[in-house]
């Protein structure tokens, strides 16, 4: 047994794996075709990448650097860096050192710490993913088991199933949730056993890696056999990492591995985001900085440019350096650390992990969410709730009337085969009574037999610890049977027949049985069979009733296709629409009798189709379509695919956020419609405009203006009618589609849904986020502004490789309305708070300047400065990171309080230039305030200005605060609590004589009064007369 970190399962032969060992990381080189080989691992000819999972941005050498690069790359950090630098300087120097180079290093090692702790948990997650054990083939014939992950991509060589074939299901590669048939290279399936394998000489020769997970080309060739066996290689036969084997154990070489892996290639770097919230502070910084350059010119020009000017601007720019905040970079990375901890703590939204929690305030603006559909909003589970029959419809409530009409029915073909001692020419007798005016028994036995033998699933028997599987599969055991299908629709048509007694209890490749509610069984040999395909939209099968002899032709389909093919109705169309609407995936069943002399005239233009070698395709289809005319309906079918728990109205919540919702899916068009529909993504007044299907520029500028014409109408398009459209006319799509509101993309590869994306982002600029639980998700995700995964049963690379992983998609209506709304209020909120706390200081250095003639002396020196932006202010001012304006009931009773945040108005230049007023106002207050009234000596003026200074912010923050939490106020009282305890050691800076005395107490209380009084009359005002709509819900 081996770790997946050394090559996750090497499931070849004994040479191989020893090959395989060496799967080492060597470098990028260009990808190249491969030649495997089976027994020789001298000769191959190039070595491989190691087959791991990594979802890190940093590894242990680029950690720093690459931390250091993103923390500076924002233009304060790299400014307060240089400051610091600048302080070497003696000349520049304006005092002890500590003063700059301490809040410099907590900011970074906070950083540090906070990206440390995120890589190892990430570390910790993959590593878990990488040491999942496999087994692998060697001398003692070890073999990889059932219903695990395909570790790596391989070619299949062997099947322990009797068919020869096995069942694979690609959910986790491209969304589809069909299960797939793969079929063993023919030469090495027909070897005794699998440790024969290790025994020939043969190889496998491949094409290079490459993105298409559809599309394979490959040979294999044995060499030790008489003559050498040639056989080509193609989709069918191999099996992509991240899909699941359904039964049975596979045995499979090899061929890629690591980033070369179909799975890794459609999935992108992960990279490090940075949120819209912090690039718009940075871009507040700069203009700071503009202020601040503008402020020092002024000093200096203001002194006539005299003696060393350029020192004196130098000295003037490090002076008024608190006009840029550093406190402001470190404040709102630790705000982020708290509502990332409040998301994990929120017992409404269990197991919602933050996996980045530098974007927090991405979740408050989301102006687009794409969403995958399998797994996602629905659990992709598929219902049988309908069953119509024109004159009656069945539904969940009255199944048992469907149960009873077979019941009797089979009762009856049981007591007329009991007289007369053969049953057979009783069912033959209830064949013939067909013909004549059916009873509505007769008609829903033909309606079900129909359901029970049209299809492609398959019965598997399995252990279930009391019957050993040979014995199940001899005596049919229900409780072991398993029902295995290209499509869970199909699988859901044969549950349902079972539970109203007609059981699919084996098949193979030529036969079918059914049991009869009496416990007979009933067997059918299957002449022809022919599978369902996206164009022709429709199955059908040719089975012999082997106890009457008749042969019937079953099919079923799309309603626009099959009802071309049926005989003349009147109902069809109406209750296929009336079926739809509900959001019911609908097949039109219907049949066909055949005599012998007509199958046999049908068999020979058949095989002689399948022969031509020229338009064969197209002479198959023709030769079926001979049979497919005057069918008789049967009945209709509704399949439902249960939807996750609440996503109607949490679709509906995210709609009247404002958020324009896209689903993207693998999945079929007609499968994503309904779905749509269903989940009321597409609401019952809209339109939908299904885009058809354009190959070349011509068809798509058509379509694109047909689609032009129709107003707010959803619109529905398939993968490659996109890449057309996006090829030759992006902008003019963009434009439209965003113009829908919702879209529906089926068939989509992983890489276009990350292209989508990535258009919406460039064309609209507005923020997006990816919600998606699959493998196939991964690139999605990473490449929108926010990623969200939910964790369910299509695996965790999803929820590893996301910003935030969730449970359940409901969640998200939360996780947005409540959690990214308070966190980009209380961002906003922050960040304005501790850019005037800067401003103010700043303001009072600069009149303070003036007032002696321009000089560059600090008006506040050593602990005062430090102390003023962290003990004696930090603590309230941080505290805004727990205000909020309305409970989080109300948030999500009315999801339009969201809609306003869309407009970026709590963050914005008109909110900045009033909290750049404001500090205006209050720094000239309380400085002039002090000059006029200290009394003879210099510390009184410190002494009176900054204690009003220091009130005036604790003021302010209780101005601020809209929703008192009892934390705030212990911060409020804490600070004071420290000022005035820190009086008695500031006695350098400050007259501890001076500050006991009641004049003392009376300058600051009238300059603190002017300075906030004022901004609380305009609060007042404000809310009285133009209140914001949160105040109207909460008052």
């Amino acid at each position: 047994m081996r770790s997946a970190t050394e090559i996750n399962s090497l499931i070849n032969s004994r040479s191989l794996c020893r090959c395989c060992e060496c799967l080492r990381c060597c470098g990028r080189r260009d990808p190249r075709p491969r030649t495997v080989w089976l027994g020789h691992p001298e000769k191959r000819d190039q070595r491989y990448p190691r087959n791991v999972i990594n979802n890190q941005k940093y590894n242990f050498f680029t950690f720093l650097p690459g931390v250091s690069m993103a923390k500076f790359k924002y233009f304060f950090n790299l400014y307060f860096l240089l400051l610091a630098c600048s302080q070497f300087v003696v000349e520049m120097r304006l005092g002890a050192l500590y003063t700059y180079w301490v809040p410099l290093g907590f900011v970074l090692a906070v950083t540090v710490i906070r990206e440390a702790a995120e890589e190892i948990r990430c570390y910790m997650r993959d590593k878990e993913v990488n040491s999942q054990i496999y087994s692998k083939l060697t001398a003692r014939g070890r073999l990889r088991g059932s219903g695990i992950l395909v570790p790596a991509d391989m070619i299949f060589l062997r099947t322990s199933e009797k068919n020869g074939s096995c069942f694979l299901r690609t959910d986790q590669l491209d969304g589809e949730t069909d299960w797939k048939l793969r079929l063993p290279v023919t030469c090495t399936q027909r070897l005794p056993t699998a440790s024969d394998l290790l025994q020939i000489r043969s190889y496998v020769y491949a094409e290079e890696p490459n993105i298409d997970i559809h599309n394979f080309v490959g040979t294999f060739t044995r060499e030790d056999s008489d003559p050498p066996v040639n056989e080509s290689l193609s989709i069918e036969n191999t099996l992509w990492a991240s899909t699941v084997i359904a039964s049975g154990t596979v045995v499979g070489v090899v061929l890629y591995t690591g980033r070369e892996l179909r799975s890794v290639m459609n999935t992108s770097n992960p990279r490090s985001k940075i949120g819209l919230f912090d690039l718009e502070v940075n871009c507040l910084t700069k203009i700071l900085f503009g202020a601040l350059v503008v402020v020092s010119l002024v000093m200096v020009a203001l002194q006539h440019f005299a003696g060393r000017w350029y020192l004196q601007i130098i000295r003037f720019l490090l002076l008024f350096s608190n006009i840029i905040p550093i406190s402001l970079r470190v404040n709102l990375d630790m705000g982020k650390i708290v509502y990332s901890w409040v998301i994990r703590r929120d017992s409404k939204i269990p197991g919602t992990v933050v996996r980045s929690s530098t974007i927090p305030e991405q979740l408050g603006r989301i102006s687009y969410l794409l969403t995958d559909k399998t797994g996602t909003l629905t659990q992709n589970e598929m219902v049988f709730k309908r069953l119509h029959l024109g004159t009656v419809a069945y539904g969940l409530d009255s199944m048992d009337e469907v149960q009873s009409h077979i019941f009797s029915i089979y009762t009856q073909v049981q007591l007329t085969g009991s007289e007369t001692g053969d049953p057979a020419p009783a069912v033959k007798g209830l064949s013939l009574a067909t013909k004549v005016r059916r009873t509505m028994s007769s008609r829903v036995h033909e309606a079900v037999k129909a359901i029970a033998l049209c299809h492609n699933v398959t019965p598997v028997y399995e252990s279930n610890g009391v019957t050993d599987q040979a014995e199940a599969e001899r005596h049919y055991e229900d409780s072991c049977r398993v029902y295995q299908a290209s499509s869970p629709d199909e699988v859901a048509l044969v549950q349902w027949t079972e539970s109203v007694g007609l059981t699919l209890v084996g098949r193979d490749q030529s036969s079918v049985q059914l049991r009869s509610p009496g416990g007979h069984i009933l067997n059918f040999t299957i002449l022809q069979i022919f599978p369902f395909t996206y164009e022709s939209k429709r199955m059908g099968i040719i089975v012999r009733d082997e106890s009457t002899g008749e042969i019937t032709f079953y099919m079923k389909g799309a309603d626009v296709v099959m009802a071309g093919i049926v005989q003349y109705n009147d109902w069809l169309e109406e209750e296929c629409g009336n079926m739809a609407r509900e959001g019911l995936r609908v097949l039109v069943v219907a049949k066909k009798s055949l005599t012998e002399e007509q199958y046999q005239d049908f068999e020979a233009r058949y095989v002689q189709a399948k022969l031509s070698v020229h338009d064969r395709s197209l002479k198959v289809a023709t030769v079926i379509e001979s049979l497919e005319m005057e069918m008789e309906l049967l009945c209709l079918t509704g399949v439902e695919d249960q939807l996750q728990t609440d996503v109607r109205p949490t679709l509906e919540t995210l709609r009247n956020a404002g958020i324009k919702v896209w689903m993207l899916t693998g999945d079929k068009l007609e499968t994503a419609t309904c779905t749509a529909k269903n989940a009321h993504l597409v609401t019952r007044t809209q339109d939908i405009h299904i885009f058809r299907l354009v190959t070349n520029r011509g068809e798509a500028h058509l379509e694109l203006n047909a689609f032009r014409r129709k107003h707010d109408c959803a619109l529905v398009i398939s993968g490659d009618s996109l890449e057309v459209c996006l090829k030759y006319y992006e902008y003019e799509f963009m434009e439209l589609a965003c113009q829908c509101p919702a879209v529906v993309c089926c068939r989509c590869a992983p890489t276009q849904k990350a292209q989508i994306v990535r258009l919406l982002q460039e064309r609209t600029g507005k923020l997006t986020c990816a919600v998606g639980d699959g493998g196939n998700d991964v690139s999605m995700i990473q490449e929108a502004d926010c990623g969200v995964g939910v964790e369910g049963k299509e695996g965790k690379q999803a929820s590893l490789a996301a910003d935030f992983s969730i449970t359940q998609f409901k969640h998200l209506g939360r996780l947005l309305m409540v959690h990214g709304r308070n966190s980009y209020k209380r961002s906003a909120a922050l960040s304005q708070f501790v850019i005037h706390r800067s401003l103010c200081i700043s303001t009072m250095q600069a009149v303070f300047s003036s007032v002696f003639y321009f000089a560059s002396v600090p008006l506040y020196q050593g602990f005062l400065i430090i102390g003023y932006s962290t003990i004696y202010t930090m603590f309230p001012v941080f505290s805004l990171v727990l205000d909020k304006d309305v409970k989080s009931e109300v948030a999500m009773l009315y999801p339009e309080l969201y809609k306003d945040l869309l407009k970026g108005r709590p963050l914005s230049y008109k909110t900045f230039l009033i909290w750049v007023l404001i500090s205006i106002y209050q720094g000239s207050i309380i400085m002039y305030g002090a000059l006029l009234l200290f009394e003879s000596e210099f510390v009184h003026i410190v002494a009176i200005s900054f204690t009003s200074l220091i009130l005036t912010e604790l003021l302010m923050v209780a101005l601020t605060i809209q929703t008192w939490h009892w934390l705030m106020i212990v911060a409020e009282l804490l600070s004071l609590s420290c000022y005035i305890a820190s009086l008695v050691f500031l006695h350098e800076f400050i007259d501890v004589y001076f500050i006991a005395t009641l004049s003392f107490l009376w300058k600051v209380t009238v300059i603190t009064l002017v300075s906030c009084l004022p901004l609380y009359v305009l609060k007042y005002l404000r809310r009285r007369f133009s209140p914001p709509s949160y105040s109207k819900l909460t008052s």
